[in-house]
């Protein structure tokens, strides 16, 4: 069996298993998610100041920026709440028992992590921050593809069988207009 096979299980486990698994493995899992997140932004950062990339800030840069920032974090929250209000939590250890189909999970499979990449792209542009915007932030999606196509979605297939196999079908992964 591969690291990835025993992954998914692994997740499988803790997701249909006890409880007290969950509760305690889905605050690590979420912190060690959010660690990951900041990592990604003080190493762009000091990539930037290490390659002596230019900082192109503005108030204009700072304003698109923000707005960026806070419209991903609207649809995080927003996307959240969703799984909250079907007893799961964004962290697969702990995820809705059920498939959730409603609100932005009508247009999207992940907006949570949609939302997590227009925070770090609006981040990069507030921050004036070059290999944030054009390296780390597109680096970061490609792993969390990566992460998404190997884990999480063998996972959700083996515990919610065929209807997110039709979910998977007709809804694209991050943005609308991915079809």
């Amino acid at each position: 069996m591969s690291l990835v096979s025993r992954w998914v299980e692994l997740v499988y486990k803790v997701a249909t298993g006890d409880w007290k698994a969950k509760v305690i493995l889905a605050p690590i899992v979420g912190t060690l998610y959010l660690s990951v997140i900041a990592f990604f932004v003080f190493l762009s950062l000091a990539v930037d100041q290490w390659l002596s990339f230019p900082r192109v800030t503005s108030a204009l840069s700072l304003v698109i920026g923000s707005f960026f920032i806070i419209c991903g974090i609207f649809l995080t929250l927003v996307s959240t709440a969703f799984f909250f209000r079907a007893r799961g939590t964004p962290v697969p250890v702990n995820p809705p028992p059920t498939l959730v189909t409603t609100g932005p999970y009508r247009f999207v499979r992940n907006p949570m992590l949609s939302g997590i990449f227009i925070q770090l792209f609006g981040l990069g542009i507030a921050l004036g921050s070059l290999s944030l915007t054009l390296i780390f932030t597109p680096l970061f999606v490609i792993i969390n593809v990566w992460e998404l196509k190997t884990v999480e979605e063998p996972e959700l297939l083996k515990r919610l069988g065929e209807p997110y196999a039709e979910y998977k079908k007709q809804v694209p992964m991050f943005f609308p207009w991915q079809k």
